[in-house]
């Protein structure tokens, strides 16, 4: 059975994406792609639309294609569906709490992949190197906090 990460942002056109990407990168390395898969939806995304140029463009700095990206605006079937849901900001968590409160246990925030709580900016019409910044960022933690995730998926898991 494959469990399913749901990173979600704003728009999902850029930190959504580009963090389903590499939780999709590292599970592939790790050997454990047909165990895990990182989706990505945003909470007033544009159905349909390609991922920002510019993500696209740090992302294939990294040997990751986001091309084929388009943007999904969250669901509640999205929700029932994920394992756990990533989310980038305390508005997302606090939002998709109030949509979706029988999903509260599984929602976490994507910087206590470091054990801390803040806000993931979203680079959205800024400059490449803030694309740059955000896509650093979002690797790092995917990277230290990979092993957290399929321990948060657990504990999801084991209170269903």
């Amino acid at each position: 059975m494959t469990r399913v990460v749901l990173f979600v942002c704003t728009g999902n056109l850029c930190r959504s994406p580009m963090a389903a990407a590499f939780f999709n990168a590292h599970a592939a390395s790790a050997g454990e792609a047909d165990q895990y898969i990182g989706l990505s939806a945003g909470t007033w995304a544009a159905e349909s639309q390609p991922a920002s140029g510019y993500a696209v463009a740090a992302m294939a700095g990294r040997g990751i294609d986001l091309t084929s990206h388009r943007a999904h605006e969250i669901t509640a079937q999205a929700i029932d569906e994920a394992d756990i849901v990533v989310v980038m900001t305390g508005s997302h968590r606090e939002a998709l709490s109030a949509e979706f409160p029988q999903a509260r246990r599984k929602i976490h925030m994507m910087s206590e992949l470091a054990d801390r709580t803040y806000d993931i900016a979203d680079p959205y019409g800024g400059a490449a190197s803030e694309y740059e910044a955000t896509a650093q960022q979002l690797e790092r933690l995917i990277s230290d906090g990979y092993e957290k995730i399929k321990w948060w998926i657990s504990g999801a898991n084991s209170s269903s």
